[in-house]
């Protein structure tokens, strides 16, 4: 394992309960896109899967991709099972204020204004996707928003490509692929509707640091994926945002007397690659990046946080946030971390994630005692016999 500089979340969400597909109705929408609607009974509405191809998409959607009608939840778990048995999952994040915030995000009139940060990791994945010499026939962008992943997406990479997301005011919205078929799938990542072995390329951009059961979500994205495929991802490490949550705590705690989190938890590097270990995953390679935004004050970061949809989510946030509360938190950010021309610094700490599905044919470490030159050999290859 490869690993520059590593970090993990406490993670967390509640797996689907008890219930069963009732079973999967086929129509065509009003404007002629050919649609998928599983119907499920009330109690696993909110994990109902909405797939439609997008307008640009120049090929059909492959059933075969997606777990079959007539299956029950128990299943479903044999297939795509979350943590190990007897583990504790916990609940941080309100999935379903998630969704609405993303879909809110979507719906603004300058919503493309707060791209500025996505875009820019988009690319820097799409970056190491460019690393692999392969070109991969099935490939699936896990929380795919506006379709960040998709403006660096080039034929020569990939065939087809499914966008999926929780929110469909964002699958509304996002970018397609040029010259690529792209179709775009409505589902939660804590549960993926895809069969195990057929996809070749996962891909995430900025959307697993609000699982609450990611190691589960590792899981099913391992048990989805080809063998010897990649899955390569992106997320918030627990550095993010340090300069907003000290000025918040103590400004809140001089005025309040105590403090609530108002910054989600984010996943630690240090245990990321037990994580993906943990899914099944080989041959990793975790690597840490810093994207520091300067903006003129403290309430700018808060408004584009808004924009971005990376507004607070989860269940122990505070709703209100007191007037003198946020002045003092201002004025303690701008002494603190202030620039000398007046802006302050945000920083963004990402952490990109590469994990492979195994296989017999990967390159394995040599058996311990083979090797046929000694270190303390070295210095002397570069000398000119």
């Amino acid at each position: 394992m490869c690993i520059h500089t590593c970090t993990m979340a406490v993670n967390i969400g509640k797996l689907f309960r008890h219930a069963t597909w009732r079973k999967l109705t086929r129509y065509r929408s009003q404007s002629g896109v050919r649609r998928l609607h599983g119907v499920l009974n009330p109690q696993v509405q909110r994990y109902n899967a909405l797939l439609s191809s997008s307008q640009c998409g120049c090929g059909r959607m492959s059933e075969s991709l997606f777990q079959r009608p007539e299956i029950s939840m128990s299943s479903v778990r044999l297939m795509h099972p979350g943590s190990p048995k007897g583990e504790g999952i916990m609940n941080v994040f309100d999935r379903k204020t998630k969704r609405l915030q993303r879909n809110r995000a979507a719906l603004l009139e300058d919503a493309h204004v707060y791209d500025y940060l996505k875009d820019e990791v988009a690319f820097r994945v799409s970056d190491r996707l460019r690393d692999i010499t392969r070109k991969f026939p099935v490939a699936v962008d896990l929380g795919c928003g506006k379709g960040h992943l998709a403006k660096y997406m080039q034929d020569d990479m990939i065939e087809s490509l499914y966008q999926c997301d929780v929110s469909e005011k964002m699958l509304e919205t996002s970018s397609s692929c040029e010259n690529i078929p792209t179709f775009r799938v409505k589902c939660d990542e804590e549960f993926l509707p895809f069969k195990e072995n057929s996809l070749d390329l996962v891909i995430s951009s900025l959307s697993l640091h609000w699982v609450n059961d990611l190691p589960g979500a590792l899981r099913q994205v391992n048990l989805c994926l080809k063998k010897d495929s990649p899955f390569i991802g992106a997320m918030f490490g627990g550095d993010t945002l340090f300069e907003l949550r000290c000025s918040l705590q103590l400004a809140e705690t001089e005025r309040e007397g105590g403090f609530a989190p108002h910054i989600s938890p984010f996943t630690d590097v240090r245990d990321i690659g037990n994580l993906l270990t943990r899914a099944g995953f080989n041959l990793l390679t975790v690597d840490i990046d810093e994207i520091t935004v300067n903006y003129p004050s403290m309430y700018e970061v808060m408004y584009d946080l808004k924009g971005m949809a990376e507004n607070n989510a989860a269940w122990s946030r505070k709703l209100l946030l007191h007037r003198d509360t946020m002045m003092a938190a201002a004025a303690i950010y701008k002494d603190m971390y202030g620039n000398e021309d007046g802006s302050v610094p945000a920083t963004f700490q990402i952490l990109y994630l590469i994990g492979w599905k195994p296989d017999d044919t990967q390159p394995k470490p040599a058996k311990r005692g083979s090797a046929t030159v000694s270190m303390k050999d070295l210095e002397s290859l570069n000398q000119v016999k």
